[in-house]
């Protein structure tokens, strides 16, 4: 096969596009697309400050999405006074595991010179994912523990860092499985709250916020959004970047990993069906977070550790409290 673009040898071929792109156009075509979502979320407006740069924290694993997100945000504002990037990395302690991906992160921002701040759940809550995994008093999958703490410090830590964004990972494969498993739960209170534009900054409901321990709340965005996850693992390997790209020992999430299949299957036999989805997902939102605008909710201080709840303790709180008792 020939790039379309200039005739060379072609690495991939998007059947949801029809294009056939050598090295050089694949990884330009990758950049685009993530700058292009930074432009259309308007994440760094038209009036920010040199004098006064913005603190984005990039939440970042080690695996494939969040390095590849890391080094185009690198590339793409290094050399730019409005805004300072620091990473950010989190050790659920998960033996072996996590100890290669940072060794992944460490290199990454190493080469970068890029500011890396590391934070485990041993040292924030006196636990390891390993042991929560043998305990398990709630009886829930190991990623429902695991992702409450990791929402909980990466909020905290973006508060702490000062930042003005969190950037994460997630490509478009993490979101159309997402849309999914909202529609399919008939969760519309989340399918509202994950797009609705008063929920933050971004121009048509992109983005989100997350909240810290001050109640301050922190966009998020999600500049990989429309990068299938196959193309960032191909961009990753062409760049050789340092990722570590193995699945978690603990991964159990069985119904996400079901609709995973079924986008596979649907995006083999109808090319563009991840694309449709969001589509029409967000206009989904848009009606439900009509609904919803203007139902605030009030948040409470949670007993344990002050942070915003709608109960006596926070999701985390609750969970560490039941972990201590078994």
């Amino acid at each position: 096969m020939q790039c379309d673009k200039c005739g060379a040898d072609a690495v991939m071929h998007a059947a949801y596009s029809g294009l056939h792109l050598c090295e050089d156009h694949f990884c330009a075509s990758v950049e685009k697309r993530v700058r292009r979502r930074i432009r259309d979320d308007n994440l760094l407006p038209d009036d920010a400050i040199p004098d006064s740069p913005e603190t984005w924290v990039i939440g970042l694993s080690g695996g494939k999405d969040s390095v590849v997100l890391t080094d185009i945000l690198h590339e793409t504002f290094a050399k730019d006074p409005r805004v300072e990037l620091v990473a950010l990395s989190i050790h659920e302690g998960i033996e072996g595991y996590r100890d290669e991906s940072l060794e992944a992160c460490e290199e990454l921002t190493a080469d970068l010179d890029l500011r890396h701040e590391v934070v485990t759940y041993e040292d924030e809550f006196d636990i390891r994912m390993d042991e929560v995994v043998e305990t398990d008093p709630k009886n829930m999958s190991a990623c429902a523990y695991c992702g409450v703490f990791r929402r909980d410090i990466l909020s905290r830590y973006a508060a702490e860092l000062e930042a003005d964004k969190l950037l994460t990972g997630h490509n478009l494969d993490d979101e159309a499985e997402t849309a999914l498993m909202n529609f399919l739960e008939g969760d519309v209170s989340q399918i509202a709250k994950q797009f609705d534009a008063s929920l933050g900054p971004f121009e048509g409901g992109r983005g989100g916020r997350t909240r810290g321990d001050s109640g301050d709340f922190i966009p998020r965005a999600k500049p990989l959004r429309d990068v299938p996850e196959k193309e960032v693992a191909l961009y990753a390997h062409l760049r050789e970047l340092p990722a570590h790209i193995t699945e978690c020992p603990h991964a159990e999430e069985a119904f996400r990993g079901e609709i995973q299949e079924l986008l596979y299957d649907l995006e083999d036999r109808h090319p563009g069906t991840r694309h449709s989805i969001m589509a029409g997902y967000e206009e989904l939102a848009a009606l439900a977070a009509a609904k919803y605008r203007d139902e605030e909710t009030t948040f409470d201080e949670c007993e344990q550790c002050g942070g915003p709840t709608t109960g006596d303790l926070c999701r985390k709180c609750g969970l560490l409290e039941a972990l201590e008792a078994a």
